[in-house]
């Protein structure tokens, strides 16, 4: 796997200067979002502060809004650092002794070194896009948030294995079936540590927690021909290859001994097509630090049950578990049995009431109250691997929010490779209706008017026709 080619010297230098921040402060106020790259974002800078006896308090964020910009700006703590949010609203930042580490495309308007007096403000700005790389797949919020803290500590690789989970709960290991870039040099300190291992397999979801029927039933990236959808099939493929069972359930793919998994593996393979097989194999990461069932031990999982927290006011208990609170578990367990419950439950909604609307460029479906907002870009992504839409088309999904009409866009990495970037697709539509956005080149997010909708599709369709070749 590639690893980055990015510019690390001045990398470094804003790493040391956002260190003299972190070191000279005696309290500090931590900003993060409230997905699982934000959470294992706080817990890695809270874990940091901890170490150095500095005083400090934790406030997770759905979105920065012009009121939590305010209480930032007038804030008493002596530093601020803001993780896995922040590069967007640069320019709107108004007080010194900040730090952003996070991977978002970065405000256009700000300048990274201001030169008049009354526009001077001690930001120090971390992020991939800084140095020649590609925040939506080289590195992620947690990645950045962790290198600063190596910079603080060098003791402190022991927390590059949350990295690795902001990294995967990001998708980012999506990009070449594997982690790619600068997150290369992070797994390399958490592979070293002994707290991710590295392992090539079948890369579906639930290889820790679901029985290996249900494994086999839920792949739908790929779908697996008899197989997906269809758990008479599943039971009796698994039967008719002598896999056993623990008193009458089946283990997790886990669970089987390595003979028997090799087995199912080969028999999967062969009923994919050549081009579902590359989609099918590549690298997982475990994190053996972790007993099996424990739902924590594959990284794809960890960052399953820190989302099912933080997608539901409930981030604190997904901080507690990256810190290894073994009793912050047991309540992540109903986050996550109640994320599952919703996500299924949004994804019917979608299918039953055959919400996709098809444009010559784009395909959406708007969900109005029916789906929350801060699970609205994850139904996004499952609806584009869906039989519902067209693959190849950016597919764009729209819940009501407090403050407007959420807007969240997913398309497939083809699609960017030919030169559609939905981080200015949203950003420029988002701001001509009077909204905001940003995000990814193949994920991104806005809140725009409600009374704005048609316009803004408008201007999509006409920024996604112009970009595509």
């Amino acid at each position: 796997m590639p690893t980055t080619s990015g510019d690390l010297k001045r990398m470094e230098e804003d790493l040391r200067e956002a260190a003299e921040i972190i070191n000279g402060a005696d309290s500090v106020l931590i900003v993060s979002h409230i997905d699982a790259d934000g959470i294992s974002a706080a817990a890695i800078a809270d874990t940091t502060l901890d170490r150095m006896g500095i005083e400090h308090s934790v406030r997770f964020e759905t979105k920065l809004t012009a009121q939590n910009i305010g209480e930032i700006n007038s804030s008493e703590e002596d530093a601020v650092w803001v993780c896995d949010l922040g590069s967007g609203y640069l320019s709107e930042f108004r007080r010194g002794g900040m730090v952003v580490t996070d991977h978002h495309v970065p405000d256009p308007r700000w300048r990274r070194r201001q030169t008049t007096l009354e526009d001077f403000n001690q930001i120090v700005h971390i992020n991939p896009h800084c140095y020649g790389m590609d925040g939506s797949y080289e590195t992620c919020g947690a990645g950045m948030t962790y290198v600063l803290s190596k910079t603080l500590d060098d003791g402190n690789t022991d927390l590059a294995f949350l990295a690795i989970v902001g990294a995967v709960g990001d998708f980012q290991d999506s990009h070449s079936n594997g982690l790619v870039g600068f997150n290369r040099e992070i797994l390399k300190d958490a592979v070293i540590m002994g707290d991710v291992e590295i392992v090539e397999d079948l890369r579906m979801f639930g290889r820790d927690t679901r029985p290996v029927n249900t494994f086999l039933q839920y792949s739908t990236e790929p779908r697996i021909p008899g197989l997906s959808e269809n758990p008479y099939g599943c039971e009796k493929f698994l039967d008719s290859l002598g896999v056993r069972k623990d008193d009458g359930r089946w283990p997790s793919w886990n669970g089987l001994e390595p003979g028997e998994r090799d087995v199912v593996r080969e028999a999967v393979l062969d009923r994919l097509s050549e081009s579902d097989l590359e989609a099918a194999l590549g690298e997982v990461y475990t994190l053996p630090r972790f007993p099996v069932g424990s739902g924590l031990r594959d990284a794809k999982e960890f960052a399953t049950a820190l989302n099912s927290c933080g997608r539901y006011d409930d981030a604190g208990t997904g901080l507690r578990i990256c810190k290894g609170d073994a009793d912050a578990k047991e309540l992540a367990e109903n986050n996550r049995a109640n994320h599952r419950r919703n996500i299924s439950t949004a994804m019917g909604f979608v299918r039953d009431n055959h919400l996709i609307r098809e444009r010559r460029f784009i395909q959406y479906f708007d969900a109005g109250p029916n789906i929350k907002e801060t699970v609205v870009g994850i139904v996004t992504g499952m609806v584009l691997n869906s039989d519902l839409v067209h693959r190849r088309i950016p597919t764009f999904g729209f819940a009501e929010a407090e403050d407007g009409l959420k807007v969240s866009r997913r398309t497939d990495k083809a699609m960017a490779d030919r030169g559609l970037d939905l981080s200015v697709v949203m950003n420029t539509a988002a701001n001509l209706v009077g909204g905001y956005g940003g995000g990814h080149s193949v994920a991104a997010g806005a809140t725009i008017p409600p009374e704005k909708k048609k316009e803004f599709l408008d201007i999509v369709e006409d920024l996604v026709s112009s970009m595509v070749d």
